[in-house]
């Protein structure tokens, strides 16, 4: 049976996941927690991957080395740097960069040495499951969640997700980001500091990489107000909602 792993950054993310696995049993290695258990007749590992790209690319490289992961979901926050991207929505990236990647003059602007790209793509087939997944899921925890946090209906976006190992919450920071990706043809939606990291290991090791983020702020000068409570009432709930609904349809 093909084992899948689910990823967050930080504990609120992954709220409410860990009460859906049967028979969860626990691991500690390489000082974090995993929880190996069956979610929807899948087998299934939750893990914290911490903050940052070497973190998350470390928690990547044990899920697949240590635990056989063959198939990885990231769920977590980020904040919107693309046009018409706002609070509250989603995106289900398609492919990520590193904004702070610049080996120059050996190499282009954010082009990952050795590599000869500068962005990775994620996995088609499950990228499209997600997608269908965050649709159906919002639909059912929507229209509470609109209601009590004063958040206009979600919208779904797909597309390009910087990470660099950096809480973006400057308007001039983000300025510099979209206008340097957009100088050398990329166009983020969002930006956050783990998936990347996340997606260069998959590709390394030839294992299918879906991620989806919801939209904590405007990574601006108010990205960090009120940020707990918005993951704990808006993005948990919502990740819930949608990864139930992914294992669901999940091929076996």
């Amino acid at each position: 049976m093909t084992t899948l792993a689910i990823v967050s950054a930080l504990l609120d993310e992954q709220k409410g996941l860990l009460d859906q696995l049967q028979q969860p049993t626990k691991r500690v290695r390489a000082g974090r927690t995993f929880w190996c258990g069956q979610w929807a007749g899948h087998e299934v590992v939750l893990v914290l991957s911490k903050v940052g790209k070497v973190a998350a690319a470390s928690t990547t490289a044990t899920l697949i080395e240590a635990f056989g992961v063959e198939r990885v979901l990231f769920t977590g926050v980020a904040g919107g740097i693309g046009d018409g991207v706002k609070v509250g929505d989603v995106v289900v990236a398609d492919a990520f960069i590193q904004h702070d990647m610049d080996s120059g003059p050996l190499f282009p602007r954010f082009e990952i040495p050795l590599y000869g790209r500068a962005t990775l793509d994620c996995d088609a087939a499950l990228s499209a499951l997600l997608l269908e997944a965050v649709h159906a899921g919002l639909a059912r925890v929507g229209d509470h969640f609109h209601r009590d946090s004063l958040l206009a209906n979600a919208a779904v976006h797909s597309g390009l997700i910087a990470s660099g190992d950096q809480f973006v919450c400057d308007p001039l920071t983000v300025h510099k980001i979209r206008t340097d990706l957009q100088a050398a043809g990329h166009l983020p939606l969002a930006v956050e500091m783990e998936g990347a990291a996340v997606a260069q290991v998959c590709f390394d090791y030839g294992v299918p990489f879906a991620a989806m983020r919801t939209i904590s702020d405007r990574a601006d000068a108010d990205a960090h107000m009120d940020f707990s409570a918005f993951v704990q009432q808006v993005a948990s709930p919502y990740a819930l909602a949608v990864v139930s609904q992914f294992m669901q349809s999940l091929p076996k």
